[in-house]
Parts: structure tokens; C-alpha cells; sequence
């Protein structure tokens, strides 16, 4: 059974009932003296408390999940051990599953539903490859499409979540779906990710001197490797980027360092400067420039603005970065564009962004172009 099965957390919470109550039969006869009724006492607390604590873990987790899998829980990711071949003629995504979209009535049919494909791209520059899930509109397989592009859009999800985050607890492809069947966004394609391209490092979607190359895999090498395997056109008014904590922060300084790649980017949550502590280790090596580059208020006031658009999300109550989006929102000038969503009750979680999502992707493609 998978970790975030509810089979699993259904017996763990079982477990613990039933160690509560042997504990409670069983706590008159372990009250005698000697070190045997000591000992008894002592192992099953300590089992009820394990049970209790690992009930609650996987409530947590199956509700935010930061973990996908067993697998992912110990460390061990196996689509990194993909082979891919980078030579000439070799292709810098390779398909390793697909999948149908949940919930939709003819969903089993591409052209009807759609298709996710699971995927594992491998940056030509950066040298770094990680899995992702592409999600593929139902037009995309229609024949009234064949010959035509899509907009494309970048979603990431905060660190250090899971890319399955985006499809069970956020539900992008989902909700992509439904807005595009009710006419209020044109079809896109997602490509569905975590930041956390060089596990188990957060390295904030930066180039780390002597490290992993992370803006230039998202700036140039996602975009290019997907542009060459999907339909999907180079332009910027092709490319969106969206994210939420973390993943806001990535897709706001991506989109304004690189408008030449992106024309959008959205920030669900976000902060608005690079995270330094044990997860990322020494980002910068020590170079003030690229610390104040991450610092994307600094940038706003000291680096000119692109043609970008932006969007930023935060709530009155609840949420950490008001203060912060308020700042960013004063900063952006001309040509750059900013608009926000300013919830009045709202905190850091996925109940917020569920309620942001539906609009910040009628947003993005509002700011896209398919040709």
C-alpha cells in the first residue's frame, strides 16, 4: 500500500485505538513493583505514542503531501535513474508514463479528457534532470488542433513538496480543464514540477556558484526541451510560470530576470527573497551581486523591468507576505504590469491556493498566446 493510501492511515489510527486500549486494560496489572511491569509500561507508551505520532504524520501528509511515496519518504527516487540520451538526435524529455485525468466523463480518451504524462527532463545546460508531469489539453489531440501550438505554462510547488502535489491536493490539470471547457481560458499545457531539482537541496531556483544551475534549467533548458516535444511555441507570449510559496518565489524571479523567455509569472504566496538556511546551504558563495539579484524588491528598484506581467497573491489575515506583496505591487513600473488577489481571510495552505488557482490560471491565460 502506498504512503498516501487511506488504507494505510486508516490502519495506523486503528493501531494507535487499539494500544490505547490494551494500555488502559492492561495498566492495573503492569502497576505492581519489579522490572518487568516497569519495562511493560514503558514499551507500550512508547508504541501508543508512535502509532499516535505516525497517524497524524500521514493525516498531514495525505492532506499537503510532502511526500509521494515510500520511496520519496527514505530518499530513494527512482525516475532520477532515467537515461537520456544528450547526443545528437536524442531527445531532452523522455516519456516514462501516461495517465488519464480523474473525475472527467470520457476521460480514458485523450481527446476527450486530455492526457498527464509523466516525464523526465534533461537540461542541456544546466546538466540537471528531473521528472515532471505534463498535463496535455483535450484539443491538443483533436484534429481541428493538429497544426496548431499551445501557450505553455511552468508549475511548481513549494519546497519541499511533491510533484504530485499539483495534481491530487491542488488539482491544476483538473481545474485547467474545467475553465478551458467553460470558455473562460483558452487550452494550455502545464508542465507540473517541484523546485527541488537537485534533492534534497533548496537551492531557491539559483545559478549556486560551483553548484546545481537551477535558474539557467528553468530560464532555458525547460522551456527548450518542451518547445522540441510538444507543440508549444518559443516566444515569450508563449510561456507562463506559476507556483506557490517557494514556487511563487521561482516564478516571480524567473519571469522578471528572463522576459525575453516568459511573459508571466504568478506567485501564489510567495516571498520575495531567496531563503538562506540549513535546506539551501550557501547559495552565493559569498557574491553580494547575486544575493541582491535574488532579492526581487531589489531588483525591481535597482534592474530595469521587462514587458513582464505579474501576478501576486496574498490575504489580510493569515498569510506572512502582505507587507511584502504590497511592496512588490509600489515597485513594478513600466512596461512591466502587475495585478493581484488580496484574499481577507487566508493562510499558508493548500485551502488557500485552491481558491486562487481557478483565477490566477484565467490570468495566465489572459497574458499567453497560442501562435
Amino acid at each position: 500500500m502506498g504512503l498516501t493510501s487511506n488504507k494505510v492511515l486508516a490502519l495506523a489510527a486503528l493501531l494507535a485505538v487499539v494500544l490505547f486500549a490494551v494500555t488502559v486494560w492492561l495498566w492495573p496489572r503492569l502497576a505492581r513493583g519489579g522490572w518487568r511491569t516497569v519495562l511493560g509500561r514503558i514499551g507500550l507508551l512508547l508504541a501508543t505514542q508512535v502509532a499516535l505520532f505516525a497517524s497524524v504524520g500521514l493525516a498531514a501528509n495525505n492532506y499537503f503531501l510532502f511526500y509521494g511515496s515510500w520511496a520519496d519518504l527514505f530518499g530513494q527516487e527512482q525516475e532520477l535513474g532515467v537515461v537520456v540520451d544528450h547526443s545528437a538526435g536524442g531527445k531532452d524529455i523522455k516519456v516514462v508514463g501516461r495517465q488519464k485525468l480523474e473525475g472527467v466523463p470520457g476521460g480514458g480518451r485523450p481527446a476527450v479528457g486530455g492526457q498527464i504524462q509523466k516525464v523526465v527532463i534533461a537540461g542541456e545546460t544546466s546538466r540537471i534532470d528531473s521528472p515532471a508531469y505534463v498535463y496535455l489539453p483535450p484539443e491538443y489531440f483533436q484534429s481541428a488542433y493538429a497544426k496548431k501550438t499551445f501557450p505553455a505554462a511552468v508549475v511548481l510547488t513549494g519546497y519541499p513538496g511533491t510533484a504530485e502535489n499539483l495534481l491530487k491536493g491542488l488539482k491544476y490539470p483538473r481545474t485547467a480543464y474545467e475553465q478551458a471547457k467553460n470558455k473562460k481560458m483558452q487550452p494550455m499545457v502545464l508542465v507540473m514540477m517541484r523546485p527541488t531539482v537537485a534533492p534534497p537541496r533548496d537551492t531557491e531556483c539559483v545559478d549556486v556558484p560551483g553548484g546545481p544551475q537551477t535558474e539557467t534549467f528553468f530560464a532555458k533548458d525547460l522551456p527548450k526541451a518542451v518547445s522540441e516535444t510538444y507543440r508549444v511555441g518559443t516566444a515569450p507570449r508563449n510561456w507562463g510560470f506559476i507556483g506557490n510559496s517557494t514556487g511563487g518565489y521561482c516564478a516571480l524571479k524567473i519571469a522578471m530576470h528572463h522576459p525575453g523567455q516568459y511573459a508571466a509569472g504568478a506567485g501564489l504566496s510567495a516571498y520575495y527573497k531567496a531563503a538562506e538556511d540549513i535546506t539551501t546551504g550557501d547559495l552565493f558563495q559569498g557574491d553580494r551581486r547575486l544575493r541582491e539579484r535574488a532579492d526581487l524588491l531589489w531588483s525591481l528598484d535597482h534592474l530595469s523591468q521587462g514587458r513582464s506581467s505579474f501576478l501576486v497573491t496574498t490575504s489580510r489575515k493569515g498569510e506572512g507576505n502582505l507587507k511584502g506583496t504590497l511592496s512588490f505591487i509600489e515597485k513594478v513600473k513600466s512596461p512591466a504590469r502587475v495585478s493581484s488577489i488580496t484574499l481577507d481571510s487566508g493562510g499558508h495552505n493548500f485551502n488557500t491556493w485552491n481558491r486562487e488557482i481557478p483565477p490566477a490560471l484565467v490570468w495566465m491565460s489572459g497574458r499567453l498566446s497560442a501562435a
